[in-house]
């Protein structure tokens, strides 16, 4: 039970720093944004290691170091892929990707399903489709390209996850923070290289350091479910981070919350019920 309130709360706060960081976005490049959520989301975890420790072995180097690359692969991928759209489309697919390489790799690895993670799982993956889809025009079809970065955005997101999972578990946080050393040093040198292409709007600094925050979090809490509960579930649950968006923005934005988004966020509910039943 307690893995799987911590994959809720990382999906939480994975939703609430993608918001904050979308609005960010609106006002400067995202790479204006990133330069500044990438070095607080890093303090963040720095003053994280006198609390819960941290263990550079060279397992940990390497696994963190994965993670960190997978990480900035799995940004410039998902920014990419939005760009290009539509959004309805290709949000759910790479949200799919994203929670269905861990769970494969999780149930490789030795995992194990009652009865009602093995109806609770499949809901789940159908309700991260659902909560992550917007409102379809009915005409727009993606292209391969968009589809192939679509699916390459899961698959970095997933990476991460499954990279950080393998670190080992007695390392605390030092996966992250080497994870996101690495990941803020390719973010700024992207960044430097290009940065005459940037314009010249100023970020949001204060937005752009609360997601980096709120990332942060969501990261130390996806670590510790994972360490505590099976991969398969808690990326599962992870994955559902479009809902937390969604909220935030049907609250703040006024923005609409269509009825397949109403039916996603209910068949999560059903689907976290049943998950809670295998914890």
């Amino acid at each position: 039970m307690i893995a799987l309130m911590m994959a809720l709360g990382s999906s939480l706060a994975y939703g609430c720093a993608d918001f904050l960081g979308g609005l960010g976005a609106r006002k400067a490049h995202v790479l204006r944004t990133v330069m500044i959520a990438a070095p607080a989301s890093l303090v963040v975890e720095l003053l994280l290691w006198p609390v819960l420790g941290a263990s550079f072995s060279g397992a940990t180097l390497a696994w963190g170091a994965a993670s960190g690359i997978a990480s900035a692969a799995a940004f410039a991928l998902l920014y990419r892929t939005l760009a290009i759209g539509p959004m309805n489309v290709l949000s759910p697919v790479t949200a799919l990707v994203s929670a269905a390489l861990p769970v494969g790799v999780g149930l490789l690895q030795g995992e194990h399903l009652s009865a009602a993670g093995l109806v609770g799982l499949p809901l789940a993956l159908v309700a991260v489709i659902l909560v992550s889809a917007g409102h379809g025009t009915g005409s727009a079809r993606p292209t391969r390209t968009a589809l192939m970065l679509a699916f390459g955005a899961g698959a970095a997101i997933a990476l991460q996850l499954v990279f950080l999972h393998q670190a080992p578990s007695d390392s605390g946080v030092a996966p992250l923070i080497v994870g996101r050393a690495v990941s803020s040093a390719v973010t700024l040198a992207a960044a430097g290289m290009l940065y005459r292409r940037l314009g010249p709007e100023r970020p949001s600094y204060a937005m752009s350091a609360a997601a980096g925050v709120l990332d942060s979090v969501a990261n130390l809490l996806f670590l510790l479910a994972a360490r505590d509960g099976d991969l398969a579930v808690v990326a599962v649950l992870v994955a559902l981070y479009p809902a937390g968006t969604i909220l935030l923005a049907r609250a703040m934005l006024a923005e609409r919350v269509h009825r397949g988004q109403l039916l996603g966020l209910g068949t999560a509910a059903v689907a976290v019920s049943l998950l809670a039943l295998t914890t």
